[in-house]
């Protein structure tokens, strides 16, 4: 579940990720009405299984029933909690188009939501926005240089959000970002392993910063459009 929103008097609009179709919205009826029909299903990032009909001629679809299969309500939710999920939800709903099924971006949420159950969000969603990025074709090569096709392992990088691609000190544009060494590194060991052994590494900070500031300048480049779930998550 992405999200909801009012959809007449006592409806509500639902926007669902799912294994099979994509991106589904769906109306929900009564829901605002009465919550018990949906109970805590209708949470943002809830893991349920949904049954609906779908409508001749109509890309909405009318929602029956959820049920829960994992629901971030079922530990304390923080605020950092909170913001990581909003993030994740933010993203698929802005990247992806209706009924577009991906079936590893459908589990690279589940991961990242669920390692978002304890401890910091910081290190699964710096995880989810690279991988993501990756996944929809916006991840530009880390290891060499987009002006001259020179290596770029090993040493500091920039980077512009006015065109794609790492460069060397000597081709940066005005406006660039500094990349470190040490979180191109990172990123590559993100792109090879698996969130919960990244998680068992001993990664500073700042590090992580930069890696995710990088992702998320890259999504908002290619959505043309701000996150702003990302802003407060900067400030975790």
């Amino acid at each position: 579940m992405l999200r909801s929103w009012p959809f007449g008097e006592a409806d509500l609009m639902v926007a669902v990720f799912t294994r099979e179709q994509g991106v589904v919205r769906g109306v929900a009826r009564h829901a605002m009405r009465s919550r018990r029909r949906f109970g805590g299903a209708l949470e943002p990032m809830t893991h349920v299984r949904a049954t609906w009909a779908e409508r001749p001629k109509q890309d909405v679809v009318r929602l029956d029933r959820f049920e829960i299969v994992w629901s971030p309500m079922s530990d304390a939710v923080s605020y950092d909690r909170a913001t990581g999920l909003a993030f994740v939800a933010e993203v698929l709903e802005a990247a992806l188009p209706d009924h577009a099924p991906d079936d590893d971006l459908f589990r690279l949420t589940l991961a990242a939501a669920t390692c978002m159950q304890s401890g910091s969000v910081v290190l699964p969603s710096t995880y989810f926005a690279l991988w993501v990025t990756r996944l929809l074709g916006w991840m530009p090569e880390l290891n060499i240089c987009a002006v001259s096709g020179e290596a770029l392992r090993g040493q500091d990088v920039f980077y512009s959000p006015q065109r794609d691609g790492l460069v060397t000190a000597r081709h940066r544009a005005n406006g660039s970002t500094a990349f470190s060494a040490e979180a191109v590194a990172m990123a590559g060991q993100v792109f090879r392993l698996s969130l919960p052994v990244v998680l068992q590494q001993q990664w500073q900070r700042t590090h992580v910063a930069e890696l995710r500031r990088f992702a998320v300048g890259l999504l908002e480049r290619h959505l043309e459009e701000r996150l702003m779930s990302a802003r407060v998550l900067a400030k975790l």
